[in-house]
């Protein structure tokens, strides 16, 4: 449903959007200042990431030297991901009171008659898997992620090779 705004509502909503702009700016500078932190193995190892997840800072405590090196490696991957998570669950913190703002604005197709409401289209977020690189749970992701590229609107495309000789022929 379209309505009809007057100049001083016009302004009204310029103003809460120029508002939600420097939200938008403060939260993103308190979000770099934001650490997730992680221990494991009864302390012995500790992993520090900032707001992106990169890993910042890696501490080993005493009896590290008891653990076996396969032990070791699970144990910082281990602590790397629960302080990723962590600091996840921070950013999420901090973002909800913005996200419950933003969301009583009107949407556009309020403002705008016969303009569709694509919320609902909007694809959620995912998080990247947090298994080893050649497990089964990132193969059977990937192959989630291939089916779910499909196109209707689209038209065929011939695969003809071409017979000309180019750069890549192997008489080079």
């Amino acid at each position: 449903m379209a309505h009809d705004f007057s100049r001083g509502d016009v302004a009204d909503l310029m103003e809460e959007v120029q508002s939600q702009l420097q939200s938008i700016a403060r939260l993103q500078q308190q979000r770099t200042a934001l650490i997730g932190k992680a221990t494991v193995r009864g302390g012995r190892v500790t992993v520090v990431v900032n707001a992106d997840g990169a890993v910042i800072e890696t501490k080993f405590g005493r009896g590290v030297e008891d653990l076996e090196y396969a032990e070791l490696a699970r144990a910082v991957t281990q602590a790397a991901q629960e302080a990723t998570a962590d600091v996840r669950r921070q950013s999420e913190e901090l973002l909800a009171p913005f996200q419950q703002e933003r969301a009583r604005l009107p949407k556009l197709s309020d403002l705008v008659e016969g303009m569709p409401d694509l919320s609902g289209q909007m694809p959620a977020p995912t998080h990247a898997p947090m298994s080893k690189p050649d497990s089964l749970e990132r193969a059977t992701a990937a192959d989630t992620d291939s089916a779910a590229m499909t196109f209707s609107n689209v038209e065929p495309l011939d695969n003809v090779k071409s017979r000309k000789r180019g750069v890549t022929d192997s008489g080079w």
